[in-house]
């Protein structure tokens, strides 16, 4: 229980590089196991540690807080069609249809939001999500590459939006309508964001 090592005292800061690596590895893999089995709200930073076999001071140490450690702990993969391939007129509702799917069995994508609208870590992951994986499908359709950015972030308002008051904020009429329902209404919006001539 001393937590004695006996290769922890190899001489210059590469050993001293490999411990905090093998650290930090060891606290995302338990971060990821306690997400997963506990959800973002009850996963503990105590938790975490134990699983990780370390003091919780050094999971605060590397990550800062809860919110830290967890957009660094998940990998969100959006896993987006490829736009190019489908005709020009459908682009707004396989968008909306697929982020809804994604969005439904994917409590991991709920948690980040929550994160990324109250930190700087989760705002940030969300930030990489956007110009990672969104950013390449609007670059696929839209019909002006300067404004590639301006409509990808259109498009991101309307889906992030809906995100928020049917997820986060469970605001009852908008986690009353079915996918259908939010489909209708909103594919034509991102079709005209993604798609339309610059007004």
């Amino acid at each position: 229980m001393n937590g004695n090592h006996s290769g922890s005292s190899s001489s210059g800061g590469s050993g001293t590089r490999r411990r905090s690596d093998g650290t930090r590895d060891a606290i995302l893999i338990a971060a990821r196991e306690r997400f997963a089995a506990d959800g973002y709200e009850r996963a503990t930073i105590r938790a975490i540690a134990k699983g990780a076999r370390i003091d919780p001071s050094m999971v605060m140490r590397y990550y800062g807080n809860k919110e830290g450690l967890f957009a660094a702990a998940v990998a969100i993969d959006l896993r987006l069609p490829d736009m190019a391939s489908l005709p020009r007129d459908v682009v707004g509702r396989v968008l909306v249809t697929h982020f809804l799917r994604t969005w439904e069995k994917s409590e991991e994508l709920t948690a980040l939001l929550r994160v990324g609208a109250a930190g700087r870590a989760g705002a940030e992951r969300m930030q990489g999500i956007f110009r990672e994986q969104l950013l390449p499908v609007a670059r696929q359709v839209c019909p002006d590459p300067e404004q590639v950015p301006a409509r990808a972030a259109l498009a991101a308002s309307q889906l992030l939006g809906v995100a928020l008051t049917r997820y986060v904020l469970r605001i009852p009429p908008a986690v009353a309508l079915h996918p259908e329902e939010i489909v209708a209404w909103l594919a034509p919006t991102l079709q005209r964001y993604l798609t339309a001539p610059s007004p």
